[in-house]
């Protein structure tokens, strides 16, 4: 399963509001499983499954329909992107979700050859390493390219401080008054933003600024540390996996259904049941050129 766990954590988060639910959830789902990680903030679910548990809960709850893994699998995933990509998904499926005991339940309901569909997501809590490698890590890794993007922004603002005063000994004067400033100090900036701009700055809310703004850092920070265990265990860090979507281990739930009557048998999709779900395109293991940061100064 390590296909699914580290085409997880390459995907983005994305926000959710289900009902009066505000989540973040990240999904990857491929021909073999799917994998899953939802938060409110406060608590981190995770759900990851292979084909056995699909095929079983399958029958549990969809008695009518009879296909194999790799249709459901596509299915879902044809579900779940519009969800993650906070696109208008316009009947074709309804999410809700419920707490039982410790564990999150994503319930979906749509339909499939004609038939109505459903499908339970159990989450149980995740363990404290998940958390880790998806939140703490990747949150630290950001931090400090952060501080590094603003160490070398007051650096050019110095830089620039100098040109100017360059310019200004050599007898140039500004056409226009108002494009003057005044010379970069940086201690005294950074205590004015401390009592300014963090209150604001710093507002989490129920995650939906980190998921707009963050989340091609967050990519890039996963994508590193992707790398640097690849390079660590001797494997190409170019093999990588792609596909999309939702999972961890789970529990099987029964949900009733109409009285079975014909069973219609559904075809494997043409299309490879493997796709990105998330609000951008997945990322690859490609060695391509860092792109500029961009920060408190942008």
């Amino acid at each position: 399963m390590e296909e699914l766990e580290q085409g997880l954590l390459m995907q983005p988060w994305a926000w959710l509001q289900l009902a009066e639910n505000s989540l973040l959830a990240k999904a990857y789902i491929t021909k073999q499983g799917y994998a899953l990680l939802v938060s409110d903030l406060q608590q981190v679910w995770h759900e990851q499954v292979d084909t056995s548990v699909i095929s079983q809960r399958a029958k549990e709850l969809n008695k009518r329909l009879t296909a194999p893994p790799a249709a459901f699998l596509c299915h879902l995933d044809d579900l779940l992107c519009p969800l993650l990509k906070d696109t208008a998904c316009p009947g074709k499926a309804t999410f809700s979700c419920d707490r039982v005991a410790e564990a999150l339940i994503l319930r979906v309901r749509s339909e499939l050859s004609g038939l109505p569909f459903y499908w339970n997501f159990h989450c149980i809590l995740a363990s404290p390493s998940l958390v880790s490698q998806h939140l703490i890590r990747p949150l630290m890794g950001m931090s400090l390219a952060l501080q590094c993007q603003v160490r070398d922004l007051a650096t050019l603002l110095r830089m620039k401080d100098l040109e100017i005063q360059d310019y200004q000994e050599s007898g140039a004067t500004l056409s226009r008054d108002r494009l003057k400033t005044e010379p970069f100090e940086e201690n005294s900036f950074l205590e004015q933003f401390m009592v300014e701009k963090l209150p604001e700055a710093c507002s989490v809310g129920d995650g939906k600024p980190f998921v707009t703004n963050l989340q091609s850092l967050y990519m890039a920070v996963t994508r590193q540390e992707i790398q640097v265990g690849q390079k660590l265990r001797g494997t190409d860090p170019q093999t990588s996996s792609s596909a999309s979507s939702q999972g961890t281990d789970s529990q099987l739930l029964n949900q009733p259904e109409e009285p079975a009557s014909s069973a219609p048998s559904l075809p494997v999709p043409e299309k490879e049941p493997t796709v990105t779900s998330g609000p951008m395109q997945r990322p690859q293991l490609l060695k391509v050129k860092r792109k500029k940061l961009r920060g408190l100064f942008s």
